[in-house]
């Protein structure tokens, strides 16, 4: 049997808590069970957007029981939780609890605490000890702006001769290095990039797929994104990457977690507030999420709220 392939788009769903931090699992089967209509792959959970580092080890089980069950109640789509360890022996053991909660594969960050010992062979070492002993496949995750540290595409490359290594998700926002990534991994091998920025040009350089904080929010755009450049629309694909780029840039890769969340209430879903030492956006910020969605035209509920509230 040949190994589990992905492509399409994945959201890396936020984790909302209440106004006093505590986790709450019926907000985020609320979201899930919204975005299962919208024809996305699956979901991802545990990653930077989830605020996994901000969780217990009890409380990152349940937030993956939650979504695998929400999942289930439609089509069929896969859950990839994170493995955000950083020794090599706990990261495969939370491989092994992420499989036993439900989730079809892992996202394995690169350790990062000792960066200057993290050589591309510690790096390439690390992930092939997890992957032997992961009972779910593994994809590297790629995010320097958080740990300072780059898997490079030639170490990416082999790695993917590992059965058990399945893709990478790329957050460095590097389009260099995701196209040589492409060139030098086996077409079954999901490049998945992680930045909204350049998502339609990486498609157009071959990656499988995408896993993007503003899917959370405007999956169907990222999926007519996704299906324009595959059946080559460019000119469509492109008219919405233009649109969709600054909604991103400002939500997600200025504001972070704390903007996207504001940005989740703002489109209809359960936001919540971040976990402390995060803090919830100021009104001005929150001013500037909500004219950057609307300058779009890509989010009809919310400029149908507006048109009301002046009625």
């Amino acid at each position: 049997m040949g190994r589990l392939r992905l492509r399409g788009v994945l959201p890396p769903v936020p984790t909302p808590f209440d106004e006093n931090g505590r986790l709450d699992l019926d907000g985020l089967t609320e979201n899930i069970l919204k975005l299962n209509g919208a024809g996305l792959a699956g979901y991802v959970v545990m990653g930077s957007n989830g605020e996994a580092v901000h969780l217990s080890p009890e409380e990152r089980g349940a937030v993956i029981e939650a979504v695998r069950r929400a999942a289930d109640q439609g089509p069929a789509r896969i859950v990839v939780a994170g493995v955000n360890e950083l020794s090599t022996w706990a990261a495969i053991e939370a491989a092994k609890k992420a499989a036993a909660r439900g989730a079809d594969a892992a996202l394995v960050v690169t350790p990062y605490f000792y960066k200057n010992a993290m050589s591309q062979n510690a790096l390439a070492n690390h992930f092939t000890a997890v992957a032997d002993a992961s009972p779910i496949p593994v994809l590297i995750y790629n995010v320097p702006a958080n740990t300072g540290v780059i898997i490079e595409s030639d170490t990416t490359a082999l790695l993917s001769r590992h059965e058990n290594i399945i893709g990478v998700k790329d957050s460095a926002g590097n389009m260099a290095a995701i196209s040589a990534t492409v060139s030098a991994t086996p077409q079954d091998f999901a490049v998945l990039c992680g930045n909204a920025g350049i998502f339609y040009p990486a498609l157009v350089m071959g990656a499988a797929g995408a896993v993007l904080a503003v899917a959370c929010i405007a999956p169907a755009v990222c999926l007519e994104i996704f299906e324009a450049a595959a059946s080559g629309n460019h000119g469509r694909a492109r008219e919405l990457q233009r649109r969709i780029a600054p909604v991103s840039q400002l939500i997600t890769a200025g504001l972070g977690v704390p903007g996207l969340k504001a940005a989740l209430k703002l489109a209809g879903y359960k936001g919540g507030y971040p976990r402390s030492p995060l803090l919830p956006v100021g009104d001005a910020d929150a001013l500037k999420i909500k004219r950057v969605m609307l300058e779009s035209e890509l989010f009809p509920s919310l400029q149908a709220a507006m048109v009301g509230s002046h009625d």
